[in-house]
């Protein structure tokens, strides 16, 4: 049986590293981005796996072009298995410099974007009671960082959504698998395209990981669902640190305004509205930091099997300690 992925953002970065994880297992994949020629690329680049490859132009901010999208996969490539949420914006800048118009653009395409592909993949999905939705996220929705108050709206926003639509399929019996896969410091390109207020380069601030490492759990996600995946130390920290301590994690955060900063770079509009150039590329430029590890990630299952066993660990110590209490008398 043919396997059908979709996965916006799909022409660089995580979102073509998923796409070529996926291809090379055998999947028929559906990559949308704005930028046609790389897009293009990206197609070269995926079709040596010998698969079938679909490339779709459009902004996922507009839900009608979305929901085209989809019915020219279910078209052209088949019934849609998994659909890979990924595109995304950002503004590096303080939260009062950054415009409403900004706001709004942000908020459309990394929040936005996200209902109009999950809803696109719903209408195909539900009539058959099965597939499996990602919605590609970050430590930035659990813990918030400077810098980045938009971009940290938009993805805290993902997970309400998916929350509540997950509540409504369980309570409609519909077998359809929704996951949201927390994401660390990666080294794409995206660093060198957001808009910046700053003046300074965007720094991607240590642990960095590989896109390929995101990629990986993407897969894992599609192929053994998952509520929620955690990738990086340094996302399992932040919701460590944010369920535990927030105030201190507040204070944590605060010092890592400075670290995001690098040399100075005029004002850059970058691809809030349209696209910037670049190739179809996976990497960005910190390949030198980043660390190998490809099996770096954490999903809510094996959270929620420690927990079992820990919780089973202190009903038998509670039950035992009575008992050596009566030997020792």
């Amino acid at each position: 049986m043919t396997r059908v992925a979709v996965v916006t953002g799909g022409s660089a970065g995580i979102g073509l590293a998923s796409a070529e994880a996926l291809a090379r297992k055998g999947w028929s994949v559906a990559i949308v981005a704005r930028d046609p020629g790389r897009l293009e690329e990206a197609v070269t680049f995926l079709r040596r796996y010998g698969g079938s490859v679909l490339s779709i132009s459009a902004d996922v901010a507009d839900a009608t072009a979305v929901d085209a999208a989809a019915d020219r996969v279910e078209r052209d490539l088949g019934p849609i298995t998994a659909w890979v949420n990924n595109a995304m914006s950002t503004v590096v800048a303080p939260a009062d410099r950054i415009s409403a118009a900004e706001y709004a653009r942000v908020t459309a395409t990394t929040y936005l974007s996200q209902v109009h592909g999950t809803l696109a993949a719903l209408r195909h999905m539900k009539p058959r009671g099965r597939g499996t939705i990602i919605q590609v996220s970050s430590g930035l929705a659990i813990r918030a960082a400077p810098l980045q108050a938009a971009y940290c709206g938009a993805k805290f926003a993902v997970t309400g959504f998916t929350d509540a639509l997950r509540s409504e399929l369980i309570a409609d019996r519909i077998d359809v698998a929704l996951s949201v896969i927390y994401l660390p410091a990666v080294n794409t390109p995206q660093f060198g395209w957001s808009r910046n207020h700053t003046g300074q380069q965007q720094v991607a601030p240590d642990p960095v990981f590989d896109p390929r490492l995101c990629a990986d759990a993407i897969v894992h996600a599609i192929e053994h669902p998952s509520r929620e995946v955690w990738v990086g130390r340094s996302t399992l920290m932040m919701a460590l640190g944010q369920a535990v301590a927030p105030s201190y994690a507040d204070r944590k955060a605060s010092d890592m305004r400075d670290v995001q900063l690098g040399g100075p770079i005029p004002e850059r509009s970058g691809n809030l509205d349209e696209p910037v150039a670049g190739p179809a590329a996976i990497d960005g430029r910190w390949t030198d930091r980043v660390l190998p590890t490809r099996t770096e990630f954490f999903t809510s299952r094996q959270r929620d099997a420690f927990l079992m066993a820990a919780a089973g660990g202190m009903v038998a110590l509670s039950a035992l300690l009575p008992r050596l209490g009566r030997f020792r008398r």
